[in-house]
């Protein structure tokens, strides 16, 4: 069975967060509300069931129908009551936990399709999940910080955000040096020691932040970023 501790732990974070939100605020996130963001939470365990739908019977189950389909689903679910929102993203979460939990070793391994298009094994969903989790936490406005999260999660996401930049051969040409860690992530097009790579140092955390759009660069050599995910 894959692990779920950051994905419960994250859970639990996102849930703390939301205890006397107001969720008619805006959120972090531009154009989305609070009710945008718990709905898209509450959409995206629905989104991830439908892989561990497809890990567990080999039946081929997007998480979603389309782009579109899923703003369409994310708005809908917005128009709900705080109340009835909290509550969906409850059981929703609720409803991912027990799918997961129900996997077998076999059915781990099976290949599923992210959002993004790529195939990946069914043991990446709690990875996904908690990724999903931790981040919006933040999103919401209302205290979260990555320097609350599990530093074996932070080093994980700056490990997840650099091998997506290398695959995509996109990434900046960049060398993150954590202050507080004994090692570096490398996105180069160059020999790993290029000497025009930008060196960027800050904390993990804050790092992390910057990288995934949540903070600003902690460093006046950082170079222009793209999109994350």
């Amino acid at each position: 069975m894959a692990d779920l501790a950051w994905l419960d732990s994250g859970t639990a974070y996102f849930a703390a967060r939301l205890d006397g939100a107001d969720l008619d605020r805006p959120s972090r996130l531009p154009g989305w509300t609070g009710r945008h963001l718990v709905a898209h939470v509450a959409c995206n365990a629905s989104a991830l069931g439908r892989l561990a739908h497809w890990a567990r019977t080999g039946e081929e189950t997007p998480m979603y129908a389309s782009a579109e389909a899923r703003e369409a689903e994310i708005e809908e679910r917005a128009r709900l009551s705080p109340a009835e929102l909290l509550v969906l993203a409850e059981e929703s979460a609720a409803r991912l936990r027990a799918a997961l939990e129900d996997l077998s070793a076999q059915q781990w391994e099976t290949r599923v399709r992210t959002a993004q298009g790529r195939m990946v094994p069914a043991s990446e969903i709690p990875w996904m999940r908690a990724r999903e989790m931790w981040i919006h936490a933040v999103d919401l406005g209302t205290g979260g910080r990555f320097e609350d999260f599990p530093p074996g999660f932070v080093d994980a996401l700056l490990t997840d955000v650099t091998e997506l930049w290398a695959r995509r051969g996109q990434g900046p040409a960049v060398v993150l040096a954590p202050t507080d860690r004994q090692r570096v992530w490398r996105v180069t097009t160059e020999p790993a020691d290029a000497p025009d790579a930008d060196r960027v140092s800050g904390t993990a955390a804050e790092l992390a932040a910057w990288v995934t759009g949540r903070g600003p660069a902690p460093d006046p050599a950082a170079p222009a970023l793209g999109r994350w995910l």
